[in-house]
């Protein structure tokens, strides 16, 4: 008598015959797997709805509030009926138009089509038609969303599958701006990715980040193919010196023994330890008031040694590192942001505790 196994069953069209016989085959229970879910379904359902965000296109801004109409596939029609079950005249908790303002009081209309006669979710969760948001109360971006934007990115261009990947992270992060540049260790023909040759890909991408952390500013994004002429003519253009009121810049590495933090030593900064310059006055939500940080982040098998690590310094970047490890572009992105934005606001907090104290 065979041991009870736990086997992988092979997949294929015929995948529930496939099931059974391999099963016959090793002698072995398996339980039959459930049918496989509708694909179209699948794919226009989200799971990153913490705000309900459109495009300014889509707005109707002729009657008393702004509204949107939405067709029943658009997966936040779907959302609306079948993970939020939204009945007609019901608040929904927030929405906003992209780049533009938000509301924490969009109301919903349900218009049924077709046999169904009732304006709300089907039986089966399924919405009854297209769905119309009022978008009450509107205020501005800038005195909503998620806080304060201080940190900006410089990112060697990743593999294109790990750029979707991390492209919502970068705005679910709130990063100001984003420069995709090319580096040693970065192959030519990422930049030939249909990421690059269609704007609204990357768009919808950032949008998808913004849906998850409830905010409605876009992270400007600037692509710069050789990083040379990108930090000798662009730089400072785009991100002044921090003695001219722009963010302390920082490029991470890893720690290895033959890179020197000034030709005589390993690297052992780490981003709590970088000082930043909060410009006054303090107490506003505009990013341009807080400490920010400028963070280049390479490829995942690091910057060139020394050369790129030198030219970054040259330009004024302190060179920081998360150890010794060698870190996925996505894992590391990720960290740092963290990190960063979390060195901001512990300068922003000691600030206002000195403020207090001295009151």
């Amino acid at each position: 008598m065979s041991t009870l196994s736990f086997l992988t069953p092979p997949v294929g069209l015929m995948w529930q015959q496939q099931h059974d016989a391999f099963a016959t085959r090793q002698n072995v229970f398996l339980p039959r797997p459930s049918p496989r879910p509708n694909p179209h379904y699948n794919h226009c359902t989200s799971l990153y709805l913490n705000r309900f965000l459109f495009d300014p296109s889509e707005v109707d801004t002729s009657g008393e509030f702004p509204s949107v109409t939405i067709a029943v596939d658009d997966y936040r029609t779907v959302h609306a009926a079948k993970v939020l079950g939204v009945q007609n005249g019901e608040v929904v908790y927030r929405a906003g138009i992209v780049g533009t303002g938000l509301t924490d009081e969009a109301t919903v209309t349900w218009i049924p089509s077709g046999k169904i006669k009732k304006a709300e979710p089907t039986q089966n969760g399924g919405p009854p038609g297209p769905l119309r948001l009022s978008l009450r109360n509107m205020i501005p971006a800038s005195d909503g969303g998620a806080g304060p934007r201080c940190v900006s990115l410089i990112l060697a261009c990743p593999r294109p599958l790990a750029l979707r990947r991390i492209l919502p992270v970068v705005s679910m992060m709130g990063v100001d701006r984003l420069v995709l540049c090319g580096a040693s260790k970065v192959p030519k023909d990422y930049f030939g990715s249909h990421l690059f040759r269609k704007e609204e890909e990357i768009t919808k991408l950032l949008v998808e980040g913004l849906c998850q952390a409830g905010d409605v500013r876009l992270p400007e994004v600037t692509v710069a193919r050789r990083l040379k002429i990108f930090l000798e003519d662009d730089l400072d253009d785009i991100f002044p010196p921090p003695e001219r009121g722009g963010p302390t810049r920082v490029i991470a590495h890893p720690t290895r023994s033959g890179i020197s933090k000034e030709k005589g030593g390993k690297i052992e900064m780490r981003v709590r330890d970088v000082e930043l310059y909060a410009p006054s006055p303090m107490g506003s939500n505009d990013s341009s008031h807080h400490p920010s940080i400028l963070l280049a982040v390479g490829p995942e098998g690091g910057w060139e040694e020394e050369y790129e690590i030198d030219l970054f310094r040259k330009h004024g970047f302190e060179v920081v590192t998360l150890g010794q490890r060698t870190l996925r572009t996505d894992v590391a992105v990720i960290t740092l942001l963290g990190l960063a934005q979390d060195a901001c606001d512990s300068v922003v907090k000691l600030i206002a505790g000195m403020k207090n104290t001295s009151l």
